[in-house]
């Protein structure tokens, strides 16, 4: 399944699964400038008070398009009733192809700001290891796009979001292996995904 197909068949299956909601692409496939590094950006729009009910259903309802390896809900709205941002990850494609959805009812705004702080995830619902190690990834496509200050930004962010006093150096891929095998020391069974991040930096950056 090829990434627009994918993303296709999510927007499909999310509109299908809650009666009077939208779904559609957003971001760089759908201004159609996507590269090979481009994520998949989808905005689902969900009945006033669904968003909960909806979110609980993502897993399952995407498990029907192609097997779901991780969910993870962001830390920011994470106790919202009005939105949630999600990440999932699907098994058996690239790393790249992590679909970024967000999770709106139609009354609230389309822009939300910095939110209310009391809706932000509280230490413990959410995985400091598991954001450090999308931070590796992110600096994958970063260097790969040329964007070595962002990727650079990524991986200190992505360091002290797991208080190891590793700095980034600049060596990339070496850089993205510390990074990694850190998050996965705090949280083991990240381990696998760790080493295929390491992977894909090796292959994409250079060994």
């Amino acid at each position: 399944m090829i990434r627009a197909q994918l993303a296709g068949a999510v927007v499909t299956a999310l509109a299908a699964a809650c009666a009077d909601s939208t779904a559609r692409l957003r971001g760089s496939l759908a201004a159609g400038t996507a590269d090979a590094y481009s994520d998949i950006d989808v905005e689902w729009i969900v009945p006033d008070g669904r968003v909960p009910a909806c979110v609980a259903d993502i897993r399952p309802v995407l498990d029907r398009v192609r097997a779901v390896a991780a969910v993870r809900t962001s830390p920011d709205f994470f106790h919202s009733r009005q939105r949630r941002l999600v990440f999932v990850r699907f098994a058996g494609v690239p790393l790249f192809w992590r679909l970024d959805l967000a999770v709106r009812e139609v009354s609230a705004t389309a822009d939300p700001g910095s939110g209310d702080p009391a809706a932000h995830a509280r230490e413990g619902e959410w995985s400091r290891p598991a954001s450090a190690l999308a931070n590796a990834l992110g600096a994958i496509k970063a260097v790969a796009r040329g964007r070595t200050a962002d990727a650079n930004g990524l991986l200190e962010r992505g360091f002290a979001r797991i208080d190891e006093p590793n700095p980034a150096t600049g060596q990339w891929v070496d850089d993205v292996t510390r990074l990694s095998r850190a998050a996965a020391a705090r949280e083991p069974e990240l381990a696998p995904l760790a080493e295929e991040t390491i992977a894909l930096a090796r292959a994409e950056l250079g060994a």
